[in-house]
C-alpha cells in the first residue's frame, strides 16, 4: 500500500480544523428560542408591523443567528407570574369598606403589537419586579371597581366583579406589554360585619323561603298524592270496567259461538234425522213395495187364482143346486098351499112333532136360573116353604105361557086336546118320526 504524501495529510487536517472551527462558530452564533421565552436580537434597526423603526428584532420560538460584534441577544421569560393581591378598606358603593383577597396570573404578551412595550419596560428585570408593578396596578384598579359595585354585587356576582376588573386594568397592562391570563376573587369581608348581617338576613330569608317551600312542597306532594290516588282509582275503575266489558264481549262472543254451534248441531241433527227419516221412508217405501209384491205373490195372486178356481167350482156346483133350489121352491110352495088348506092345524102338528125339543129348551132355560142362598122366614102358618117349593113349577108354567105368546100355539091345548078355556078338542095324531 502506497503511503499518503505528507502534503495531502496536512491539507486534510487543515480542512478538518477549519470545519470544526466553523461548526463551533455557528453553534456559538446560533440561538435557539424555547417555547416559554422570547429572544431579543438588538444592535440593528428593524421596522415593526405598524411602521415604527426599532433597534431590535424578536424571535418567538424557533431559532435565530446573531451577527457577531453587531448584535447582542437577550432572553425574556413569558411564563405565568402569580400576583396575589390584598386590598384593605376598599370602599364599595354605599360607603361600606371591604377587604378583598384576589389572585391574578399574568405573563409577558407574545402579541407583536404589545411585546415591544414589555421589552422596553421589563427587559433585564426579574419576575418579582414585574409582579410588584402588576400588583400595584391591579390593586388600584381593584379599588376603583369596588367603588362602582355594592357589597352584595361583589359578593354574589364575583364573575362580574372579575370581568369589570379585567376591563379596567386591560389597557394599562397592554401599555406595559403584559396579559392578564386569570383573575380570581378569593375572599371578600368587611370589618363592620355588613356582609355577615346580610348573610344572616339572607339565611333567615332562605330558611323562611325553605320552610314555605317545604310546606308548599308537602302540600303539593299531598295534592299530587291525592291526585295520583284519584287517578289510580279512576284508572283502576276504568281498567275494571274495561276488563268487565271484555268479559262481557267474551261471554257474548262465546254465547254467539255456542248458539251458532248449537244451531249447527241442531241443524245437523235435524238434517241427520231428516236424512234418516227420508232413508227410513225410502226403506219403508221399498219395504212396502216389497211387501206388496210379496202379498201379490203370496196372497193376491193365489187369492185371485183361488177365487177364479172357486168361481169355476161354484159355477160347477151351482147347476145342481139351482135345480135343487127350484125343486125345493116348488115343494115349499106346495107345502105352503097345504099349510093354508089345513086351516091352522099344521102349526099344531109341527109343535107336536117338536114338542120334546121345545120342553128341553124350556127346562134348559129354567135351569139357567141360579139361586145362591135363600133365607126363608116363616110367618107361622107353614105356607112359606111350600110356596118356595112351588116356585119352580110356576116358573115352568110361566115359560110355557111365554112360548105360547111367542108361537101363537096353545101348547096345553095341543097336548090335552082341550083349550085353555076348558073346551074339548080332538087330540091330534102325532106324526111319525123319521
Amino acid at each position: 500500500m502506497d503511503k499518503i504524501p505528507p502534503e495531502i495529510l496536512g491539507g486534510v487536517g487543515a480542512g478538518v480544523a477549519v470545519l470544526l472551527v466553523l461548526i463551533i462558530l455557528y453553534r456559538y452564533l446560533l440561538r435557539i428560542c424555547r417555547p416559554n421565552e422570547i429572544l431579543i436580537f438588538s444592535g440593528r434597526k428593524h421596522k415593526t408591523p405598524d411602521g415604527r423603526t426599532v433597534g431590535y428584532r424578536v424571535v418567538f420560538g424557533g431559532r435565530g443567528m446573531r451577527i457577531p460584534v453587531v448584535e447582542s441577544v437577550h432572553e425574556m421569560d413569558v411564563s405565568l407570574i402569580s400576583v396575589p393581591m390584598q386590598v384593605q378598606g376598599a370602599y364599595s358603593e354605599g360607603g361600606i369598606p371591604l377587604n378583598v383577597h384576589a389572585i391574578a396570573n399574568i405573563k409577558v404578551s407574545t402579541d407583536r403589537r404589545f411585546v415591544g412595550n414589555a421589552i422596553e419596560r421589563f427587559l433585564g428585570m426579574g419576575r418579582n419586579e414585574i409582579a410588584r408593578v402588576v400588583k400595584e396596578t391591579l390593586e388600584g384598579h381593584l379599588r376603583g371597581v369596588c367603588a362602582t359595585l355594592t357589597p352584595e354585587e361583589i359578593n354574589q356576582d364575583r364573575l362580574k366583579f372579575a370581568r369589570q376588573l379585567e376591563q379596567s386594568a386591560g389597557p394599562d397592562l397592554e401599555k406595559m406589554g403584559l396579559e392578564l391570563d386569570v383573575l380570581k376573587i378569593q375572599h371578600i369581608a368587611d370589618d363592620r360585619n355588613y356582609l355577615e348581617s346580610i348573610g344572616r338576613q339572607r339565611i333567615a330569608e332562605i330558611l323562611r323561603t325553605a320552610e314555605v317551600a317545604e310546606s308548599d312542597a308537602v302540600r303539593l306532594a299531598e295534592q299530587s298524592e291525592a291526585g295520583a290516588r284519584a287517578r289510580g282509582e279512576v284508572a283502576m275503575t276504568n281498567a275494571q270496567a274495561a276488563v268487565q266489558r271484555k268479559k262481557n264481549e267474551l261471554r257474548q262472543i262465546k254465547a254467539e259461538v255456542d248458539g251458532e254451534a248449537g244451531s249447527e248441531e241442531v241443524r245437523a241433527e235435524a238434517a241427520g234425522q231428516q236424512a234418516r227419516a227420508e232413508a227410513d221412508l225410502e226403506l219403508q217405501k221399498m219395504r212396502g213395495e216389497l211387501e206388496q209384491l210379496r202379498l201379490e205373490a203370496e196372497v193376491t195372486i193365489p187369492a185371485d187364482v183361488e177365487a177364479q178356481v172357486r168361481a169355476l167350482l161354484a159355477a160347477g156346483q151351482a147347476a145342481p143346486i139351482s135345480a135343487n133350489g127350484e125343486a125345493m121352491a116348488q115343494s115349499l110352495s106346495e107345502v105352503a098351499g097345504a099349510w093354508r088348506d089345513s086351516g091352522g092345524k099344521a102349526m099344531d102338528m109341527f109343535v107336536l112333532q117338536n114338542l120334546e125339543g121345545i120342553f128341553g129348551d124350556v127346562a134348559k132355560a129354567a135351569s139357567r136360573i141360579k139361586v145362591g142362598e135363600v133365607n126363608v122366614i116363616d110367618g107361622g102358618d107353614g105356607k112359606t116353604l111350600p110356596a118356595y117349593a112351588a116356585s119352580y113349577p110356576a116358573t115352568m108354567g110361566r115359560l110355557l105361557e111365554e112360548v105360547t105368546k111367542t108361537l101363537g100355539v096353545d101348547i096345553a091345548r095341543v097336548i090335552t086336546g082341550h083349550s085353555s078355556n076348558g073346551a074339548q078338542q080332538p087330540a091330534p095324531i102325532p106324526p111319525a118320526r123319521s
